[in-house]
């Protein structure tokens, strides 16, 4: 067996607004051991399957990739790849405490 980097790191959600970077065969397997059976599916298998056999030589890393965005879409926590746009201006404020 053997560790393989992806060319593109895959970003899943691990929590309320946390996101990890998986970057690796490595990577991906430990974080597919560490998923709660209950939120398991069909596409679980398949990611796991897919995994082993890329460490194994049998199928490239990113067919692994690609089972593991299936995946992640499928269990909902495929980080969104664009980031929205929060912007934060300061409010004027007048004598009586009221906005401007």
């Amino acid at each position: 067996m053997h560790d393989a980097m992806f060319f593109t790191p895959v970003a899943v959600t691990v929590g309320a607004g946390h996101k990890r970077m998986l970057a690796s065969l490595f990577e991906m397997h430990d974080f597919l051991t560490e998923f709660p059976p209950s939120r398991r599916r069909v596409s679980y298998g398949a990611a796991v399957k897919a995994c082993e056999a890329a460490r194994a030589g049998e199928i490239s890393t990113e067919a692994a990739r690609d089972a593991l965005i299936t995946f992640a879409v499928t269990a909902g926590i495929l980080w969104p790849p664009v980031q929205p746009i929060i912007s934060v201006k300061p409010v004027a404020r007048g004598y009586g405490g009221y906005a401007a």
